[in-house]
């Protein structure tokens, strides 16, 4: 599931701003090493969550609590483009994680490896390049690298983030026009070193977004998975403005998804998917505070899946911190309160609480399973001084369920310390 959702403010600005320049990127490119840039994120993550009706793990074995911690490395450097008709460029990705804290009893989080003995990996790293190709306002990048599509989503919700194998063109030589056009073949988890560890074969990709005005967008977007699926997407994104410290936005996404290929099938169990998953979600915004509802609908057969796509591939205003509410026939609506206190003399800091309930779940053992989630996130991102940027935030989600609707657990309690620092070399 996504961490960093867009949230709807963030995507009617992206909206709003979308601008094109008269003359094209390619022909204000400076060089292959004059645009060149360097960055390296540091993240360390304490991960606790507390199985408090004691479940069993992946292995039939009783554990009542998962607890680690580690530290992680992301580096990314990307080089301009040469100048002329065709730029051409690289990338690349370097990434290490640490384990701090760990031990056979509390292994499982999903931030690190594990081995045979059921223990966590000491460390581990990954990485990859690309090289890319420009002419004009569009870019062909083939290789390694991060993903955002609605359709195929790379997932960055542990300490080290999925990496996507392929190739993707991103074109925006129309003002207001975003198209993408891909293919990939492997994925590699994000606790995992393997290039191939999430088992795709092969992911097309086709679609894009149009800001109609500053204020409406709108995108569509068509995948084929390989042996797994074939998914449709659509979403509107509409901001009213009432004053300058007053708004509304209104945001809404549906996936259409059909089951196509014997990997799924096995998978599932034999079961087929055939199913429609929307959500609506409205916020209103009023200085600092931030009200937002909304709702969410399965329906057809089977739950809404992803993963072997990308595990942040689920662009729904249910999908949350612990459940996503995408089970086969199920309903869910959710209230959620923003807080921004940098109108209150204390900018870099930010509250958020939600709360999530979900009914009529068709599940093993019911056709009407139910399950809330309730979330509190708070961050602090320091604004100045030598350690600007640096960021401090908790996440805490209370999860719980009387018919075990998230996977058979039926009580969770999942707690987060994260800190990172982005530092900017080049």
């Amino acid at each position: 599931m996504r961490v960093m959702k867009w949230s709807m403010i963030a995507l009617a600005v992206a909206a709003g701003t979308s601008q094109f320049a008269v003359a094209s990127s390619q022909d204000e490119s400076k060089g292959f090493l004059e645009d060149s840039k360097l960055n390296v994120k540091t993240r360390m993550l304490y991960f606790s969550r507390d199985f408090r009706n004691n479940e069993r793990d992946k292995d039939g074995n009783r554990q009542s609590r998962v607890e680690e911690t580690g530290l992680g490395f992301l580096g990314t450097y990307e080089s301009g483009f040469t100048q002329g008709t065709v730029g051409v460029g690289v990338d690349a990705i370097g990434m290490l994680g640490l384990k701090l804290d760990s031990g056979k009893g509390r292994a499982g989080t999903g931030l690190f490896p594990t081995g045979s003995d059921g223990r966590s990996q000491d460390d581990y790293s990954k990485g990859g390049g690309a090289v890319k190709f420009r002419v004009s306002d569009t870019v062909l990048k083939v290789g390694d690298q991060f993903t955002a599509l609605p359709v195929f989503a790379t997932d960055d919700s542990r300490l080290l983030p999925e990496i996507a194998q392929g190739g993707l063109i991103t074109s925006n030589e129309i003002k207001g026009l975003t198209l993408h056009a891909g293919r990939f073949t492997s994925l590699t988890a994000q606790a995992e070193t393997n290039r191939d560890s999430l088992h795709l074969k092969e992911a097309d990709v086709l679609g894009g977004t149009y800001a109609f005005t500053d204020t409406l967008s709108t995108s569509l977007y068509y995948s084929k998975v390989e042996d797994y699926w074939r998914k449709y997407y659509a979403n509107i994104n509409w901001a009213l403005p009432i004053s300058d410290k007053q708004g509304l936005v209104f945001d809404f996404n549906i996936y259409d998804t059909k089951s196509d290929g014997a990997a799924l099938v096995k998978a599932f169990d034999g079961d087929k998917l055939d199913n429609r998953a929307f959500s609506l979600s409205g916020a209103y915004n009023i200085g600092a505070h931030t009200f937002t509802l909304a709702y969410q609908k399965v329906t057809g057969d089977g739950d809404y899946a992803y993963g072997v796509d990308g595990g942040g591939t689920i662009f729904l205003a249910n999908s949350i911190a612990r459940s996503d509410f995408n089970a086969e026939d199920e309903k869910s609506w959710q209230a959620r309160y923003d807080l921004n206190f940098a109108e209150y003399g204390i900018p870099g800091l930010s509250f958020m609480t939600r709360y999530v309930r979900g009914t009529g779940a068709n599940v093993t053992g019911t056709d009407n399973g139910k399950e809330w989630e309730r979330d509190v996130d708070v961050k602090y991102v320091l604004q100045e001084g030598p350690a600007k940027d640096l960021s401090f935030r908790v996440r805490q989600a209370t999860y719980r369920s009387s018919d075990g609707v998230y996977y058979g657990s039926s009580s969770i309690d999942e707690l987060r310390l994260i800190v990172e620092y982005p530092l900017s070399i080049l």
